[in-house]
């Protein structure tokens, strides 16, 4: 078990689709006996087989971040398991996440736009950050992280424009389309800035902050504040942002698409609620709460979920109303539970991973069946734990 910057095969790297997704709904269940620990080794090891990647494009959900992240998970009860090679893989992983903070502030120096991999929970630093925060959080690597995302939050000025920081070159699936000329801001929780937003939250919950941070909560929220609509159905939040909605000050958007963890009203309500927490702020803390029950009443947005999984399906969707309702000032996100993890517990996924896969629905089920949070906090790699 080796970190290293050679090709490894996607399959056993990958946390959203391989086996180390696979590994920790493998940990989840040694950890509460619904498993053997002989069984979670075998898939761990099976992870680890090839050389582990801590090239620049490695991040929580593939290389050795992603790695990192599980084996910390095993050790969750204090039981020193993979000791050595957690070591091993904790000293790449902070390498790696110094490597990119400079390529990033070299960018901002530049005054160029970002992209998802730059900062983004799935791919970017954001990602590597919230590894970091739940499990090796006195390291100066998280604060240089927190110290950039701060940065993020400051606007660009490209071509005499003045753009959000976290404006990215290119349209929502990483490519370059008619429809995003100039690129986009994402307002997601998977790639957008309500990602940085729940990290930095989170950790001043923590009370792990550096200079800036309380602001750029603010500045954040006050971005999504202008953009926030209303609807007969409750409030919502547009996707993301084009350079043409941006001119016009009014999204395109003609209301809630699908509730989804990912880029859908749950994950920002969860985000802003932690936001909320942060700052004490109870009336934003009432708004996102009701706006997640809101769109948890509307039998519109909950006729769009169409697939069983974390990302975009009832897995992700069940999960956050979990960790919201456990936080919420009232019982009105609490009252849905019933129903979505009876929904939950009928889903069944056609592929083993764990975003999108079978892995990520049996460990939101165990939450939904058991009542309690995971005992390995595997829904901290969702930014909503």
């Amino acid at each position: 078990m080796s970190a290293q910057t050679a090709t490894p095969t996607a399959q056993s790297q990958s946390l959203a689709t391989g086996t180390i997704g696979t590994a920790l709904m493998h940990i989840e269940h040694a950890h509460t006996g619904e498993g053997s620990w002989e069984r979670a080794h075998t898939q761990v090891h099976k992870a680890a087989a090839d050389p582990v990647s801590a090239a620049d494009e490695a991040c929580l959900y593939f290389g050795a971040p992603a790695l990192a992240f599980v084996l910390h998970t095993a050790q969750a009860d204090g039981a020193p398991r993979y000791a050595a090679a957690t070591e091993r893989i904790d000293t790449a992983v902070r390498r790696l996440a110094h490597r990119r903070l400079d390529l990033a502030h070299a960018r901002i120096d530049r005054a160029q736009p970002a992209a998802f991999a730059e900062y983004d929970l799935l791919h970017g630093l954001t990602g590597i950050g919230a590894h970091l925060l739940h499990h090796d959080p006195a390291d100066d690597v998280l604060g240089r992280i927190l110290t950039y995302l701060v940065r993020l939050t400051r606007p660009l000025v490209i071509d005499g424009r003045r753009l959000p920081g976290w404006w990215v070159h290119h349209d929502p699936q990483r490519g370059t389309s008619a429809h995003f000329p100039g690129g986009h801001a994402n307002l997601g929780i998977a790639h957008g800035i309500t990602g940085p937003l729940t990290l930095l939250a989170q950790a001043q919950l923590r009370q792990i902050t550096v200079d800036g941070q309380s602001e750029a909560i603010e500045l954040i929220c006050a971005w999504l504040d202008s953009w926030r609509s209303e609807n007969d159905t409750g409030t919502w939040w547009p996707q993301w942002i084009t350079s043409q909605e941006l001119r016009n000050s009014r999204t395109d958007q003609s209301g809630p698409q699908r509730p989804s963890w990912c880029y859908g009203t749950p994950g920002l309500a969860r985000a802003q609620q932690l936001a909320a927490l942060t700052t004490a702020d109870t009336d934003r803390q009432r708004m996102a709460e009701q706006a997640f029950a809101d769109c948890l009443a509307d039998p519109n947005q909950l006729a769009r979920v169409h697939d069983p999984g974390l990302c975009h399906g009832w897995a992700g969707l069940t999960q956050t109303a979990n960790r919201t309702a456990t936080d919420a000032l009232t019982p009105a996100i609490a009252h849905h539970l019933p129903f979505l993890n009876d929904r939950l517990d009928q889903e069944q996924a056609d592929t083993e991973g764990f975003l999108d896969g079978q892995a990520g629905v049996t460990l939101a089920q165990m939450t939904a069946t058991q009542g309690l949070p995971p005992v390995t906090g595997w829904d901290a790699c969702l930014l909503i734990n």
